[in-house]
């Protein structure tokens, strides 16, 4: 079943005359299914952090529709977009966005708590993500007791509280270590597998990106390329090497 699908996406940026004006989106179409895992790669100001904003409500299209869970969420008024957000959607951002004043479970379970779910469903959720991230033993300690990792886990579960349509992932290792980095990456993947989240991650980091089912590269604001899962995540990672040379990306080390 279709979860996301974005036609014909334009972003313009006015200037002070047309020849200022900035064509960050060219008419970019994008279709998520439930329980794909898409990463979108592609050069610095490429479009793909602008793409994230828009198919994510944060941002409005200059022309052109995106639909989530059947809903238009282009059409919708500022408070109905909130609402939808609220419901539908989860983010996970490159710095992690928690509350020092809550505890790691009072975090996660935030979404519930403004949704104002029932006592008993909003214990149940806090022990099943939990568990589902080993976070479990740092539940009532403050993210500033927390590790790095420890803290993106506990975003991660946040995103998840609502159960929504589709997860939202800016940069999600940009502030983490390798090791911490592997980590986050391997508990999105099992999410994605064991929850069946739908996920869509805007990364420039090729190990991150190998993670993911399916790829996507934009250039100039347009989708240029994309790339299947086949064969092993080490196949993967030098696919999408050999996509970003062809792009004119960063190079990077094997």
């Amino acid at each position: 079943m279709m979860v996301l699908k974005a036609d014909k996406i334009t972003k313009i940026y006015s200037g002070t005359d047309d020849a200022s004006s900035t064509n960050a989106l060219n008419g970019v179409d994008i279709s998520i299914d439930e329980g794909e895992f898409v990463g979108v790669m592609g050069p610095s100001g490429s479009g793909k952090t602008t793409l994230l904003n828009i198919l994510s409500g944060l941002d409005k299209p200059t022309t052109g529709t995106v639909e989530i869970d059947g809903r238009q969420i282009s059409a919708m008024s500022r408070d109905e977009l909130a609402l939808f957000r609220r419901s539908k959607m989860g983010f996970v951002f490159q710095e992690f966005n928690l509350l020092d004043s809550l505890t790691i479970k009072e975090n996660i379970v935030l979404p519930l708590v403004l949704g104002k779910s029932a006592p008993d469903e909003i214990d149940r959720a806090a022990r099943e993500l939990m568990y589902l991230l080993d976070i479990k033993e740092i539940a009532d300690k403050y993210p500033y007791h927390a590790s790095g990792g420890q803290q993106q886990r506990a975003a991660v579960g946040r995103a998840l509280a609502n159960n929504p349509a589709v997860i939202f992932a800016d940069e999600p290792t940009g502030n983490l270590d390798s090791r911490s980095s592997r980590v986050i990456m391997e508990y999105f993947q099992k999410v994605n597998e064991k929850k069946k989240a739908t996920i869509l991650m805007v990364t420039h980091d090729p190990f991150a990106a190998s993670f993911c089912k399916r790829v996507i590269f934009i250039k100039d604001g347009m989708i240029h390329m994309e790339i299947v899962t086949k064969g092993t995540r080490k196949e993967l990672f030098d696919n999408i090497l050999d996509c970003l040379a062809v792009l004119g990306g960063e190079r990077y080390d094997v």
